[in-house]
């Protein structure tokens, strides 16, 4: 009876262990078979994409048929008219060659005979300025400058006057100098305030300006 039941335990074991390895299978059969229905689904929706197809165009409206060409007769066409051809050739008529005109004859004025005539003559001599009176008295020893006199200095100065139509002096201009500004200024001032001329003339005997140049000399006095 222990060794009925003993036997009976192992194979009541081993049977429990093939239940559990059958247990085993099927769930691993059973996980394996939803796991690739749940990927099969997922590659199926990730590669599955709704595609609209757009409408198809609308008929447009076909342009009318071309109009269909005239079919009227071609126009008469009439034959050229009949070409004459001359057997010689036209005389060629040669004209002589016309020389160009002349050019225009140029008056050339005559050459004078002589030297044109001078001028005439002025009738009156020109005259130039000449002085009133002793021009050594233009300038005294009383006019020489107080200053030159005390420093004992003496000279010679040169001058140009312009003599008026009235004789009198009209400009003074130093044409050397002493070497003493007091010496020169003295020279104009005194020569403008004092000298006389008899006015110039011209070929009409008229009045006219004219020059006169000459020169003081300053020497003190004994």
């Amino acid at each position: 009876m222990a060794y009925a039941d003993q036997q009976m335990s192992g194979n009541r074991i081993i049977a429990l262990i093939i239940v559990g390895l059958i247990h085993v299978a099927l769930g691993y059969a059973l996980i394996t078979g939803l796991a690739y229905e749940a990927v099969s689904k997922a590659i199926e929706r990730v590669t599955t994409v709704d595609i609209e197809e757009p409408p198809p165009p609308e008929p447009e409206d076909e342009p009318p048929p071309p109009p269909e060409p005239d079919r009227a007769p071609p126009p008469p066409v009439a034959p050229p008219p009949p070409i004459s051809i001359a057997v010689s050739p036209p005389p060629i008529r040669t004209q002589p060659t016309i020389p160009p005109p002349a050019p225009p004859a140029l008056r050339i004025p005559p050459a004078p005979v002589g030297p044109p005539p001078p001028p005439p003559p002025p009738r009156v001599q020109p005259k130039g300025a000449e002085p009133r009176g002793n021009p050594a008295n233009w300038a005294t020893a009383n006019d020489y400058p107080s200053r030159a006199l005390r420093e004992e200095r003496e000279g010679t100065t040169g001058f140009r006057v312009t003599v008026s139509t009235d004789g009198r002096v009209s400009d003074c201009t130093v044409t050397r100098s002493s070497g003493h500004a007091d010496l020169d200024d003295a020279t104009c001032k005194n020569i403008t305030r004092r000298a006389r001329f008899r006015p110039a003339t011209d070929g009409n005997g008229n009045p006219t300006t004219d020059t006169y140049s000459n020169a003081i000399r300053w020497v003190i006095p004994e």
